[in-house]
């Protein structure tokens, strides 16, 4: 029977192939070329370790700005499976995905796809049948065997590189970078805002004969407290407001996202109004988003130690409170004592929960590795997202701090209910 819905659809990816994830590209190729698959405007693929979400909503935001019809590929969801496919800013109905799974369920014939190749042929199909004048991808895992990367980009962005998923990508920096260089494209624009990138992104993107556009040769920032400048090789832009997104590290995002303008700029202009509008504008949630509030509260992906460590100078920076609780969920698979370890001198109390997945390590389990690397900090139990929060709400002051973060399903869980406004209820 035909699934009627996303959700029967999405149920349908799931039991189709043996495995959740399978790194090769050969079938996702092959069912592309069945669809006849095919952009007309440029296409700029995002990969990386972290930073790519912050870059495709800037990429998105500035582009929006100056007038550009923008589709965007981005994931995971927070919330719900729409989020993941963005027409104009917005994300798209349910509906709308409907035809273009069932276009792929078509071509595919005898060819099983994982859950997440037949997503990501389904969500390219509908963007490429919208009027649009830029696409932009985001690579999920690495970037060679990546299902995104079955599509030839115009210019590839390659994020910040560190230690991730390294039991499909290997043990160290060098071999993930290569991973991830492989959406690169002969000619064509790769831009790279990694200020130290490994050796092998470099040597992969001169091998290619990639045009290679990196942080600090061929594109540079700087800034003070008000305010902060680009160059690139043509182009200046001086006395910009910080970006929206929070965070030391979005300078570096948007550092690149300007070199990929200035890349595309024949066939894509931007002026430096709709870069400063964009900037201004850009909203991402779950990355470093404070909400006001007693307490106030954090939101933050942040889950391998690179990322945590940026997260760690970030709250370090927002100012004094008394104490900081911490909501913490997070996959088996990373690196959860350094994890800790990074967050321990900032966190007065851990509210570790467990999340509707197999892969999660349980609250037990997490509440074991905050115990090592804090002793001193006190580390409770719970079932859900939602019920951690309750807690830390309950024994937080009104000046205190809540720190949400972890996987996306950690954030995710505390905003299926709506953005939290929180009121400590001695003074409520």
């Amino acid at each position: 029977m035909t699934p009627q819905t996303l959700a029967d659809w999405l149920a349908h990816c799931e039991r189709m192939h043996p495995v959740s994830m399978d790194l090769s590209l050969e079938r996702t190729v092959e069912v592309k070329r069945r669809l006849g698959l095919a952009f007309g405007v440029p296409v700029v693929t995002v990969a990386g370790t972290n930073g790519k979400g912050s870059t495709c909503a800037m990429l998105e935001s500035i582009a929006l700005a100056a007038g550009w019809r923008v589709g965007t590929y981005q994931k995971p969801e927070l919330v719900d499976f729409e989020e993941r496919c963005r027409v104009g800013g917005r994300p798209v109905a349910a509906e709308a995905l409907l035809a273009h799974f069932a276009a792929v369920e078509s071509a595919r014939g005898d060819i099983t796809l994982t859950k997440f190749e037949f997503t990501t042929l389904a969500i390219a199909h509908l963007l490429a049948h919208e009027p649009l004048d830029l696409v932009i991808l985001e690579v999920g895992l690495g970037g060679r065997y990546d299902a995104v990367n079955a599509i030839d980009a115009d210019c590839s962005i390659i994020t910040s590189i560190d230690l991730d998923h390294t039991e499909y990508l290997g043990p160290d920096r060098e071999s993930i970078g290569l991973e991830k260089a492989q959406v690169m494209r002969p000619g064509l624009p790769a831009i790279v805002s990694d200020p130290a990138p490994p050796r092998s992104v470099v040597a992969h993107a001169q091998d290619l004969g990639a045009d290679l556009w990196l942080a600090g040769r061929d594109f540079h920032h700087a800034g003070d407290r008000q305010q902060w400048a680009w160059s690139g090789r043509s182009r200046r832009y001086s006395g910009m407001a910080y970006p929206a997104l929070r965070g030391a590290n979005q300078l570096l995002n948007a550092s690149g996202v300007l070199a990929a303008f200035e890349a595309l700029r024949e066939r894509l202009p931007v002026s430096a109004q709709a870069v400063r509008q964009g900037l201004a504008a850009v909203e991402l949630p779950g990355r470093f988003q404070i909400v006001p509030g007693q307490p106030t509260l954090v939101l933050d992906v942040a889950h391998n130690p690179h990322a945590v460590a940026a997260l760690a100078v970030n709250l370090d920076q927002m100012g004094f409170y008394p104490r900081t609780h911490a909501v913490f969920g997070a996959m088996a698979d990373k690196d959860l004592a350094a994890v800790t370890a990074r967050l321990a001198p900032l966190v007065d109390a851990w509210y570790c929960t467990d999340l509707p997945t197999a892969r999660a390590a349980s609250a037990t389990q997490l509440a074991a590795f905050v115990r090592d690397a804090a002793p001193k900090a006190t580390a409770s139990e719970h079932t859900n997202p939602c019920a951690a929060l309750a807690a830390a709400l309950e024994r937080a002051d009104p000046a205190d701090r809540i720190l949400i973060f972890g996987s996306f399903l950690t954030v995710g869980g505390v905003l299926r209910q709506g953005l939290p406004r929180l009121a400590a209820k001695h003074v409520a």
